[in-house]
């Protein structure tokens, strides 16, 4: 068995850069290791990386969402942090290869993307009024409101 101690504390301190990324990482592992211990009835200090295997990991991944009431990007947050270690200790811990694969193989949850974030429908609406009576008419602000609201499911009549 391998502590993970060490090499978490490697991993965030010399590879982790960015300060941002830094504590998002740690909040994550903190997350982890709290829902590990509780599951494995040890203490987070007690943690091998043998104990981070993939149904562990979809077991955490769940648990943030339902429990926390996270949301997609939340879970694939998590996830990134998870995975950016796993490849970190392949080339420290050889022997759980096969283990960091499979964490490696769970996918990232799709999440949806909205064109254009910052304006209610009904502003998107008005936006499109106040084109129509414009010498200068751009085609690509109408048409990527209609696909907003086509994607939201509320399209608006011109």
């Amino acid at each position: 068995m391998t502590p993970i101690a060490p090499h978490i504390t490697v991993f965030l301190r010399e590879r982790i850069t960015c300060e941002n990324t830094r504590v998002a990482y740690a909040y994550a592992f903190q997350l982890l290791f709290a829902f590990a211990s509780r599951r494995l009835g040890v203490t987070p200090s007690e943690i091998q990386i043998e104990h981070i295997d993939a149904s562990l990991v979809l077991a955490f991944l769940d648990q943030i969402q339902r429990e926390r009431g996270n949301g997609a990007r939340s879970r694939n947050t998590r996830l990134a942090a998870v995975r950016s270690f796993m490849h970190f200790i392949e080339y420290r811990v050889p022997a759980a290869l096969d283990q960091i694969h499979r964490v490696l193989a769970i996918p990232l949850q799709r999440t949806d993307t909205r064109l254009v974030k910052h304006l209610s429908a009904a502003r998107m609406s008005s936006v499109r009024m106040d084109l129509r009576g414009s010498s200068v008419r751009p085609l690509r602000v109408p048409i990527m409101i209609d696909l907003q609201h086509m994607h939201d499911g509320r399209h608006v009549l011109a």
